[in-house]
């Protein structure tokens, strides 16, 4: 963390990388860990979207725009992407649609 000497001067500087990712980019942004030390910070960062490729593009370039703000220096990203089993995709019936369980299950009644 550049600058900072102190967790406040700290919480200042992730403050504003926070605000100014949100303010660019449609995504998610909380500090996840390294708070109780002044010299290093760990982001979350998440976005949502059926086009992977896209939100990969969209995290990429939220990492390049907190590099170039020169506030931090990034050591290093690690992207996830979760697929989510939609429309029809279940392989098992879905606890949660109505008719779906088997009496013992979420909404299940006899």
């Amino acid at each position: 963390m550049h600058g900072s000497q102190s967790l406040k001067q700290k919480r200042g500087v992730v403050r504003s990388i926070v605000q100014r990712v949100r303010n660019r980019f449609n995504v998610s942004v909380v500090e996840v860990g390294g708070q109780d030390t002044w010299q290093r910070c760990v982001l979350g960062i998440a976005a949502a979207g059926a086009d992977e490729a896209r939100l990969r593009g969209v995290l990429r370039r939220v990492c390049e725009f907190i590099e170039d703000l020169h506030l931090a220096e990034v050591l290093g990203t690690d992207v996830e992407v979760v697929a989510l089993a939609w429309e029809g995709g279940f392989s098992e019936p879905d606890p949660w649609e109505p008719g779906a369980d088997d009496g013992d299950g979420p909404g299940g009644m006899e």
